[in-house]
């Protein structure tokens, strides 16, 4: 056994003498003094374009919404970042809550009414209380008053009258406070905590709120108090005062629109909101400057599309809230001017019409929560607001989210809690992870929108690609050389040749394999009616696409709804598809966009009630298959 010890030990001697002798002899060897030849030897240098997916939320709330933070939230801007970077945070119904995996950015976005009420109220704040009125809420709160404080509140909110508008300081503190929170927390390079806030516009109950993100930092971005709806509910100023912001700091500035089903009508009117005119060039110029963006899925359900409007789609009856807004039902009429795809096609007439489409957005998802805690798996999702945290208590399922004001004409159009979706998030194309290279990717629309899963997409459009670019190895590079991203547009087409793309989806690491990748077409015909048709480019298993361009048979389904489980047994990880538009007119204007859909995966209320033991809710689904939405690539003739 000595032996053998001792003839290891001159072994390792051995090998250190030679591993010395040789970096002796290469440390007397000359480095090369010129590149070799003019060749490049490394191909990324000269790399410019986007090469990562970056997964965020553009729209979460804190404790500064009067909405949010008067109702038990108890966390503000630096425990929301914080959660945001994958850290534990307990809730405020004291719940330890975490992400399985950190989110990449986040802004948040509280109601710029009375910013920061609440903090304030809880810190007998003596500014507020100089305010005869300040006082009066905070001593509500304070007796444990909640809904007296709340509806005295909404009082000023509803009449467009601030109640503090003498003590001006006081948004201003607060709004000292989010921008503090967002510059501690951007780590460029790692997390970009993006300064906004929302404008919370409702006329009549009607949902129009906007989310302002700034690419700008706090030297720009504390110059100017953020607008609320005290000085205006109509959108038109929002844009000028945006407008004034950028000439006054030289900053930019950009805003999403929610998505429209609570707009009862009014998010993609044929009018303007105050003037009642009809849309013309200037102000669909103004709009697509200011809100190059949509919402298209979050907390308050899907706003894709809706059977009454996309009959023969099947899928289109996700996440559906259409009872009304938040101050009386829908109407007849009201759900064509609400949702992303009839907008769509409204935008080819209106550029037809004015040479502008005022609907020329692209697309994201997000969340709306007002817990602080950005959450959009169904098996972590923390509710809307911290009254419906997770709990056994019926009032997770049943608290009511609209319907809290009576109906003009007396009927029900309250949506439950239930009903809520676990959704949604941001997905950015960007080369790099900073508040510049990911507000630049927002407004020129390289985005898509996903239900709360992180699968990721890829898409070009041009005239010259084929069925052979997808196994390219460049297939990034080649397709922005060759054509444009999700986002783009595509100008007219040489004489016969049609539009084509080139999609790659890989699932979520973490998540469900994939059903299938639809495109969806939306078109303008000559007698100027407009269109859509959804397209099966590929699908999971054995499934056959038809020559109708749709799959007939189904995934299948894994879910154990009592154990609220599922498995990976059915679908793809991995789906990519080469389509050209078989019924292409290059006289037609038209838009392209992909929608993906994974296997069923449990609901969050089937994993409440196997989670807490609690009922099931029967009328929504006990599965769903969670989706992502790409930006459109547009054609053009023109």
């Amino acid at each position: 056994m000595k032996t053998q010890r001792r003839g290891l030990k001159n072994l390792g001697l051995l090998a250190f003498i030679s591993l010395a002798f040789h970096m002796g002899v290469f440390a007397q060897m000359d480095a090369p003094q010129t590149a070799p030849g003019d060749r490049q030897y490394s191909p990324y240098p000269e790399e410019n374009f986007p090469n990562q997916v970056f997964f965020g939320d553009t729209h979460l709330h804190t404790s500064y919404s009067t909405d949010a933070g008067m109702f038990g939230n108890t966390l503000g801007p630096e425990e929301a970042y914080r959660f945001a970077k994958g850290n534990l945070v307990v809730s405020s119904t004291g719940v330890p809550a975490r992400l399985h995996r950190p989110l990449d950015f986040l802004v948040v976005a509280d109601h710029a009414e009375n910013l920061g009420l609440a903090p304030m109220i809880e810190n007998s704040n003596p500014d507020l209380l100089k305010s005869d009125w300040g006082k009066q809420v905070h001593d509500l709160v304070k007796a444990g008053n909640l809904g007296e404080a709340y509806a005295l509140w909404g009082e000023g909110v509803t009449k467009r009258e601030d109640p503090l508008a003498e003590q001006q300081g006081l948004m201003k503190t607060a709004w000292n406070d989010i921008i503090e929170a967002a510059e501690l927390h951007n780590q460029p390079g790692l997390f970009t905590a993006f300064i906004g806030f929302e404008w919370t516009s409702s006329p009549g109950g009607s949902n129009l709120h906007r989310n302002v993100v700034y690419r700008d930092g706090k030297s720009l971005a504390d110059q100017v108090v953020p607008m609320s709806v005290y000085d205006s509910e109509d959108p038109e100023d929002l844009w000028k005062w945006m407008q004034n912001y950028e000439a006054k700091t030289g900053g930019r500035v950009l805003a999403i629109p929610h998505n429209g089903n609570l707009s009862n009508g009014l998010m993609f009117d044929v009018i303007t909101l105050t003037g009642k005119k009809p849309l013309d060039r200037d102000y669909a110029s103004r709009r697509m400057r200011w809100e190059p963006l949509y919402e298209v899925t979050q907390i308050k359900g899907d706003g894709e599309s809706h059977p009454f409007l996309s009959p023969n789609d099947e899928f289109a009856d996700f996440e559906t809230w259409d009872k009304g807004s938040f101050g009386a039902a829908k109407e007849p009429g009201m759900i064509p001017k609400e949702y992303a795809r009839e907008a769509l096609k409204k935008g080819l007439a209106f550029e037809r019409d004015l040479g502008v489409n005022p609907f020329k957005f692209g697309m994201v998802g997000s969340t709306d929560s007002h817990t602080s805690l950005s959450t959009t798996t169904e098996d972590n999702f923390f509710g809307k607001a911290t009254a419906v945290e997770p709990t056994s208590d019926p009032a997770r399922f049943d608290e009511k989210i609209t319907g809290y004001l009576p109906d003009p004409q007396g009927r029900d159009y309250s949506i439950r809690h239930y009903r809520g979706s676990a959704s949604g998030l941001a997905a950015v194309w960007a080369r790099e992870n900073t508040r510049e290279a990911l507000w630049d990717a927002l407004s020129r629309k390289e985005v898509f929108a996903t239900t709360g899963t992180r699968l990721r997409v890829r898409v070009f459009g041009g005239f010259d690609f084929s069925e052979k670019d997808l196994a390219r190895t460049d297939f990034g590079k080649y397709g922005y050389e060759n054509g444009v991203p999700m986002g783009g547009d595509l100008k007219k087409a040489d004489a016969g040749k049609s539009p084509g793309f080139l999609v790659r989806v890989l699932r979520d690491p973490d998540g469900a394999n994939l059903d299938r990748i639809q495109l969806i077409k939306g078109w303008l015909d000559a007698e100027g009616q407009t269109h859509e048709r959804v397209y099966d480019i590929a699908v999971s298993g054995n499934r056959k696409i038809g020559p109708d361009g749709r799959a007939p048979e189904k995934v299948g389904n894994t879910v154990k709804v009592e154990e609220a489980s599922y498995d990976n047994s059915i679908g793809s990880p991995f789906l990519q598809a080469f389509w050209s538009d078989p019924e292409f007119n290059p006289e037609e204007p038209a838009f392209y966009y992909i929608r993906v859909l994974e296997i069923p995966t449990p609901r969050w209320t089937t994993i409440d009630a196997k989670v807490f033991g609690v009922d099931r809710p029967e009328d929504v689904p006990a599965s769903i298959q969670e989706r992502a939405y790409t930006s459109p690539v547009w054609y053009n003739p023109r």
